[in-house]
């Protein structure tokens, strides 16, 4: 396995105090880098997790932070936080640009070379920073459905992917059409794939709180996305065969 090292980074965004995860590969060079947001309920673990194993492929990652440090467990107080930031991109720009601020400061980051990658709340950030126009090399999103205000998505200068469970009731078929129909007006490079019996945050292992209604982990297609993800950065991002770790292939 490749050896990463990781750090803890502080940065302020929309009022708070953001605490960040940082892992870097080895060596001293310059990498691609990836943005790498969370669901709703804030960086943890998982995310956290995602970060080392995509430095061990050999980028550089930000996991960022969307509640100035919290994980929000309960599901009333996650909403109460997240449904205003989801009908403001103003505020999700704001989040995504300060930490894409810090990752481009990295020294070991190729700022150049950089992707997004977010589940829920964290992809919604992704896209809106894509509608803003940012220099992006991909877009990969789960669960993140999201439609912009009109005409902004002709910003997004690179390919997007997104995926969702079939059986997702906060992210239903009118959603799926909505998001289609204006990537695809807009011409952006875009593909959807739709996990046959998933729900909401299939990709996220159980949780010892209470969850939304519609929420479940489907572990095969949660190892699927995983790999979506992994091809859509080899494509888009690609990093040196020699840094490639083949057990990161299976977070």
């Amino acid at each position: 396995m490749t050896t990463i090292t990781t750090r803890t980074v502080e940065y302020p965004a929309d009022g708070l105090t953001m605490i960040g995860h940082l892992a870097l590969p080895a060596g001293v060079d310059r990498r691609p880098a990836v943005l790498l947001g969370p669901e709703g309920t804030g960086l943890s673990d998982v995310e956290r997790r995602r970060a080392d194993a995509l430095a061990e492929l050999g980028y550089v990652v930000l996991a960022f932070d969307l509640h100035g440090g919290r994980y929000l467990g309960d599901p009333e107080e996650m909403l109460a936080r997240c449904m205003p930031l989801l009908a403001d991109p103003d505020r999700m720009r704001g989040i995504g640009h300060a930490a894409l601020d810090v990752l481009r400061a990295e020294p070991r980051t190729d700022p150049d070379r950089i992707a997004a990658v977010g589940y829920g709340t964290g992809g919604a950030v992704g896209l809106e920073l894509g509608r803003d126009g940012v220099n992006l090399r991909a877009i990969g999103t789960v669960n993140a459905l999201t439609t912009g205000r009109p005409g902004e998505a002709a910003r997004i200068r690179c390919p997007v992917w997104a995926g969702v469970g079939s059986e997702d009731p906060i992210m239903p078929p009118a959603q799926r059409v909505a998001f289609t129909e204006e990537m695809q007006a807009a011409g952006v490079d875009w593909r959807l794939v739709v996990y046959g019996g998933a729900l909401h945050a299939f990709h996220h292992p159980p949780v010892d709180h209470t969850v939304r209604p519609g929420v479940g982990y489907h572990p095969r297609h949660a190892q699927r996305a995983w790999r979506d993800v992994v091809d859509l950065l080899s494509e888009c991002l690609p990093v040196p065969e020699d840094l490639v770790s083949p057990s990161s292939a299976t977070r």
